[in-house]
């Protein structure tokens, strides 16, 4: 009984009505249904879950073997210089209430016959040693900004002799019935990794402004690329992918220049970064992705459930830029009137007022 609710549930959640055009099946696009097409495997979702894991213990390598080691040979330092002493009845408190306000002190210092300035010290050192230190940053934006570094370069090998990359209404010639090759599927399959790593490593790095935006947008992405793999739209995912990819290498280097200390280099970086993020994030994404998925594709080609919901993930991915641009023209304005870039770029942690901007 229940295994017959479940195969009718599971029967619903499919309808191909809802996840394919109109007169295709499932079995039409199944992997090995064509000796002259390679579908795309729903199967090989599963493959970059356990890559995740792998991808994280290589960023943990290169962070403590190649990126720390280079961040302490340039002037960072490796530790911090203070840390708050022992005290058993501020650190119950701190574990507690993290924020602890006046009344609290109040009632902290009375209990310890302490003055109110030297529990107030005390918590600001505590605080301080939750935030990461400027080597531990240098070496999480170098893991990320090689990462993109190499995801662009692979999305450009791929696609650059792909005829939908310069013409993109050829991303809906003879859908679904498309090719997957193997550059492809190498694309889709390290970036779902990088992102389902993102989204494990988010809980256990240093906590953002901004932490609930990043978290929607990698579940976002997760949720485009998987639905785009399962319906074979991955030629339009490829391109998503690639203009995406491009700014995040310019973020992470000013990032990385920052912490170096080399401010001059920053600016110069983190302006080619609004330059690249305006071009490709506010440019290519709405005005040539957006505007042939919502627009120009429409007309030539019959509508299915999916594909609305696909074009919804996109949008809401532009929403997120879009709250994303404020920051940084809040952090370019500011910095016209500082002489530089100030505070932390993208987001500094939770406990921190610096402003901020996100990839």
């Amino acid at each position: 009984m229940h295994g017959e609710v479940l195969r009718g549930i599971m029967d619903g959640f499919w309808n191909e009505h809802v996840w394919l055009p109109p007169n295709t099946t499932w079995k039409d696009i199944a992997p090995g249904s064509s000796d002259t097409i390679r579908y795309s495997n729903p199967k090989h979702l599963y493959i970059p879950i356990p890559l995740a894991f792998l991808m994280l213990a290589l960023r943990y390598y290169l962070e403590h073997k190649w990126f720390a080691p280079l961040g302490v040979a340039i002037g960072m330092k490796e530790y911090r210089s203070k840390t708050a002493p022992p005290n058993a009845v501020l650190e119950r408190a701190y574990m507690r209430y993290k924020r602890v306000n006046n009344k609290q002190i109040q009632g902290l210092a009375k209990q310890l016959d302490w003055p109110d300035r030297k529990v107030e010290r005390w918590l600001r050192l505590r605080r301080s040693q939750d935030q990461p230190s400027t080597l531990m940053k240098f070496c999480e934006n170098s893991w990320r900004c090689l990462y993109y570094v190499s995801s662009f370069l692979l999305g450009l090998v791929v696609l650059w002799n792909k005829p939908w990359f310069w013409d993109i209404s050829q991303c809906w010639f003879n859908y679904p019935h498309q090719s997957i090759d193997i550059g492809i599927w190498c694309q889709y399959i390290i970036s779902l990794a990088f992102y389902w790593s993102l989204c494990l490593s988010q809980f256990f790095d240093r906590k953002r402004k901004d932490f609930w935006q990043m978290f929607g947008h990698h579940v976002a992405t997760i949720a485009l690329m998987s639905l785009s793999w399962m319906t074979n739209m991955h030629r339009i995912g490829s391109l998503v992918l690639i203009v995406h990819d491009s700014a995040d290498i310019f973020l992470d280097a000013a990032k990385m220049a920052k912490y170096s200390g080399y401010q001059k280099t920053c600016d110069a970086i983190f302006a080619m970064f609004t330059l690249v993020w305006f071009a490709t994030r506010l440019g290519a994404f709405p005005f040539w992705i957006l505007r042939n998925t919502l627009i120009e594709n429409p007309p030539t080609m019959p509508m299915f459930p999916v594909y609305h919901i696909l074009n919804g993930l996109l949008m809401s991915l532009l929403a997120l830029h879009i709250f994303w641009t404020y920051l940084i023209l809040k952090i370019a304005y500011n910095s016209l009137y500082a002489g530089g870039i100030e505070g932390d770029i993208r987001s500094s942690s939770s406990n921190c007022s610096d402003d901020s901007i996100s990839d």
